[in-house]
This record gives C-alpha cells, sequence and structure tokens, in this order.
C-alpha cells in the first residue's frame, strides 16, 4: 500500500495571514523564507511544501490581500451610480486601508514591489499588472458613466483621466507611507476631485466656454 504522506499539521488560511502581515510590513525583497517560516511557525520544508516557493507564496498572499484591503476601493466605483461619486468614494475607502491602525500606511500594491535583483523581475511584473489592473478598473468606470450619461468627457480623454486618478491612489500610498496623516490625505482627494468639472469637460461645452 503507497503511503499518502505525513498530513499537514497547520492551518494554510492562518499561514498565509501571517505570511501577509509579515510581506506588508518588510516588502517582498526584505522578507526571506527564515522569515516566513518563522512567523507562520513552520519548518522552511513544509512552506516549500504548501506553497511552492517564495515568489508563489507571495502570489497567493496578494490574492487574500486583494480580497480584504483591496477589495473596499474597487467595491467603491461599483456601489455608486454616479461616476464622480464612485471615483470620490475610491480615493476615500483607499485612505481608509493606508491609515489602519492594525496594518502598515501603505498598499502593499504599490510599494511592496522588489526593485533590485533580476531574479524578481517577476514579482515586479505581477505587481505592475496588479496596479494596470488598477487603472483599468478605473477606465472602465469612466466608460460606464459615459453609457449612463452622467459623464460628458470626450473618450479620447478617458486615458488620461483614468491615469490621473490612479495616480492619486498611488501617490495617497507613498504619502501615507511616510507619515501624511489621515487628515493630510483626505484633503488631497479633495484637491483631486476639486478639479472633476474641468477635467471631465466635453470639448464642446469648453469651447462654448471660453468662446
Amino acid at each position: 500500500m503507497t503511503g499518502r504522506g505525513r498530513p499537514r499539521t497547520f492551518d494554510t488560511g492562518v499561514a498565509l495571514r501571517q505570511a501577509l502581515a509579515l510581506f506588508w510590513e518588510n516588502g517582498y525583497e526584505g522578507t526571506s523564507i527564515a522569515d516566513l517560516a518563522g512567523a507562520m511557525g513552520i519548518a522552511s520544508a513544509s512552506l516549500y511544501a504548501a506553497f511552492g516557493s517564495k515568489q508563489e507564496l507571495f502570489r497567493s498572499v496578494m490574492e487574500l490581500y486583494t480580497a480584504t484591503a483591496g477589495q473596499p476601493p474597487r467595491q467603491a466605483l461599483i456601489d455608486n451610480p454616479d461616476t464622480r461619486l464612485a471615483v470620490h468614494a475610491m480615493l476615500l475607502a483607499t485612505v481608509d486601508q493606508i491609515t489602519r491602525s492594525d496594518a502598515p500606511h501603505y498598499c502593499m500594491l504599490i510599494l511592496a514591489a522588489p526593485t533590485g535583483a533580476v531574479e524578481n523581475d517577476e514579482i515586479r511584473e505581477f505587481l505592475a499588472d496588479g496596479r494596470r489592473a488598477q487603472y483599468a478598473a478605473v477606465r472602465a468606470r469612466l466608460e460606464l458613466g459615459i453609457q449612463n450619461g452622467d459623464l460628458t468627457a470626450p473618450s479620447e480623454s478617458l486615458d488620461s483621466i483614468a491615469r490621473y486618478y490612479t495616480t492619486v491612489v498611488q501617490g495617497l500610498s507613498l504619502q501615507a507611507r511616510d507619515g501624511a496623516t489621515r487628515a493630510d490625505l483626505s484633503a488631497i482627494v479633495e484637491a483631486a476631485m476639486a478639479g472633476w468639472d474641468n477635467i471631465t469637460k466635453s470639448r464642446t461645452t469648453a469651447v462654448i466656454n471660453h468662446g
């Protein structure tokens, strides 16, 4: 009779949350396999057996992060029927998440990326894909606003508008990591939204107003 091997003696869900906390605190390159095994309370061999590699573990961690801390800003884009309110709510939800008292003050998608070794190129690109998905979600919401009639921006300007508000999201994370308070970040959001009418107006309206 063929043996089935030793059963796992740890909860993979708990282990993932422990790994998430460590990656969130130290970033990808600042977290070693030994650090992870210690935090998860398992041997390195068990970590490899369960998750495959540090890269694969990080990918699983980011799936968990996206489904938890990353969910409120994405949900805000969906829940608000008005496009301007949806974008505003997304930014405020971002502020909420990156100023939590129980977690580091930054978005992992933005600032957990490795910066040095060539062997980490796949993780850099993996996180870049996540940031591109942020942009795509904002752009899709703008397109929906045009379809619904509450946004009159010309279609050719949607790329720049989406990139602008995605850049605000990413900048909020950097500011939070460097010590900006919730009030500081909220003021940035309000400043970004103050320009909404100007950057989303149709060219026809702009010509009429300046003609």
